[in-house]
């Protein structure tokens, strides 16, 4: 039995950092191992079997302070806690391991140029700060990297491989669930006011320009229903785009949805067309419900993506209209989706635990020798 703290600003399932730390330290503490949450707000109904340590760091203006009011608050536990493995899902640099969640602050200076990235990389305050803590997260004993895209992305910016697991989000394979799709269909799709023969495709997913929603909008043909779900960016300017190209009757934006199951059982197809993306939790649900997927080849859940196989790779955004049209064909859309279903069940959160259960012991093992 192996005892554990984990650091995490906020523990439950409100986004995909929060809902991949929540279910390994659920499916830890079920087998018995001791686990201590350090949060600055957790949802009390997830924190069965563990033990909750509030930090109050977390309400600074601003997110550098609140960052560091956070390491601050909870760098001691790394020494003088007495834990086997401290592992944060927060920026940190003072645990055993930290998850990246997310590509490197450093490769984001890429989309800047000339004076603008002079700028960036050197005079701004928050940068220099960001890339300050980012070198020292580096040096951390291990790291965990959420796919094989953001293990690159730290190799080829930090030179970093040593000690660099990869060990994917998983899915719930029960919640999430081909019956979800066969039971629920038709009163999901009556509920939207979906036709028997339009395409449904379904978009999840905030930070709306880094996940392609207007390569998404751009291809939506007759015959299809886009449903966007999710509360992201300048929401006034994708809403004009959709009226500028006639698609107001097509197109609906449904905002934060606490429950997006019964999204999944109205869609045909779920997209993800990322120009950023370290995974992509959302089409990782859509397989476990058996549905065929579109996502961009740079997205970290294209490393479980076979090409029309379990999934379509979008590797030209100019192709998306092309892969639609495709699925629009409903024995295709089976076929894929019952290999997605196979693919999804080989990443039940079981063995995401599993994974970092194995991960632990080998960091305990280091510290105590």
């Amino acid at each position: 039995m192996l005892d554990i703290a984990i650091c995490i600003k906020r523990f439950g399932r409100w986004g995909g950092k929060e809902t991949y730390a929540v279910e390994v330290a659920r499916n830890l503490a079920q087998k018995g191992h001791r686990i201590s949450v350090f949060a600055c707000l957790a949802d009390p109904d997830l924190l069965e079997g563990m033990t909750f340590h509030k930090v109050a760091a977390c309400g600074a203006f601003s997110n550098v302070l609140n960052t560091l009011g956070f390491i601050d608050a909870t760098r001691r536990i790394a020494t003088d806690g007495g834990f086997d493995v401290v592992h944060s899902h927060e920026r940190h640099c003072c645990t055993d391991v930290q998850t990246l969640h997310s590509f490197s602050y450093l490769s984001g200076m890429d989309q800047y140029s000339g004076l603008r990235k002079i700028e960036q990389k050197y005079l701004s305050p928050r940068s220099l700060a960001y890339l300050w803590l980012e070198k020292r997260q580096m040096r951390l004993p291990w790291l965990i990297a959420v796919s094989s895209r953001v293990a690159q992305d730290i190799d080829l910016h930090y030179h970093r491989r040593d000690k660099v697991a990869v060990i994917r989000p998983g899915v719930d394979i029960e919640a999430f669930h081909p019956h979800l799709v066969k039971e629920g269909r038709r009163k999901a799709r009556a509920r939207l006011g979906i036709g028997d023969n339009e395409l449904a495709i379904l978009f999840v997913g905030s930070a709306f320009k880094r996940k392609g929603l207007d390569r998404l909008i751009r291809a939506i043909a007759e015959g299809m229903r886009l449903l966007v779900v999710g509360t992201g960016d300048h929401l006034s300017l994708y809403k004009k785009m959709v009226t500028r190209h006639g698609l107001s009757a097509q197109v609906s934006f449904s905002g934060f949805i606490k429950d997006v199951k019964p999204y999944y059982a109205a869609a045909d197809v779920v997209v993800l067309p990322s120009r950023s993306e370290a995974f992509g939790m959302s089409i990782l649900e859509a397989m476990a419900c058996g549905l065929p997927t579109i996502v961009s080849d740079n997205a970290g859940v294209a490393d479980i993506i076979a090409d029309k196989v379990n999934g379509c790779l979008m590797r030209d955004p100019d192709t998306l209209p092309d892969l639609l049209k495709a699925l629009s064909d409903a024995d295709v859309r089976a076929r894929m989706g019952k290999m997605a279903r196979e693919t999804a069940q080989a990443h039940s959160w079981e063995k995401v635990a599993a994974a970092h259960e194995a991960c632990y012991r080998m960091i305990a093992s280091e510290k105590a020798a």
